[in-house]
């Protein structure tokens, strides 16, 4: 496993957000002027492992500084869309209420800390899951057997707020 490096992870999210289209590790070489190689970039996501722990780490000390009383927790559960990509556990079908119907996709789950400083909107991330569905289920309204997530969504929630409530 890779050493957590924060620069290039930073470089690369402001390359996803920033881009229109396919986003590529070589795309990105390519517009830093071969400052950081694909290489480099596909190693980071290959071999990093960014948990909550790992994501806590980097933004605890701006939390401390920002966090107030009128701070809020949003948790937000999200499917990306992966409509080409063989199904297995991440890469199933889920339902996506932004689209009112089931979708093929990866499905995650994340908790950020919004607040106001200095008359602005600040909000960093505290906590991810991807959702795996992992685990057969009788679905007796249709009979059939269904793959579901071991843990309930719920979980995530109750972990994030109560992690959020131990951390002040």
């Amino acid at each position: 496993m890779s050493e957590y490096n924060p620069r290039l992870l930073d470089l690369y999210t402001d390359y996803l957000i920033t881009s229109f289209g396919q986003v590529t590790a070589t795309g990105m070489s390519h517009i830093l002027n071969d400052e950081v190689s694909h290489d480099q970039v596909t190693r980071m996501l290959a071999n990093s492992h960014l948990d909550s722990k790992t994501i806590w780490k980097a933004v605890k000390s701006q939390i401390r500084k920002i966090e107030s009383s009128e701070g809020v927790l949003i948790i937000d559960d999200s499917v990306g869309e992966k409509p080409y990509m063989d199904e297995n556990s991440i890469v199933t079908y889920h339902y996506d209420n932004s689209k009112g119907k089931t979708i093929k996709g990866i499905n995650f789950m994340s908790c950020c800390y919004e607040t106001s400083w200095e008359g602005e909107s600040v909000c960093l991330p505290l906590q991810i899951e991807v959702i795996a569905k992992t685990e057969p289920y009788l679905d007796k309204k249709v009979e059939k057997y269904v793959i579901v997530a071991k843990k309930p969504k719920t979980k995530f929630s109750k972990k994030c707020y109560f992690k959020s409530r131990k951390t002040r």
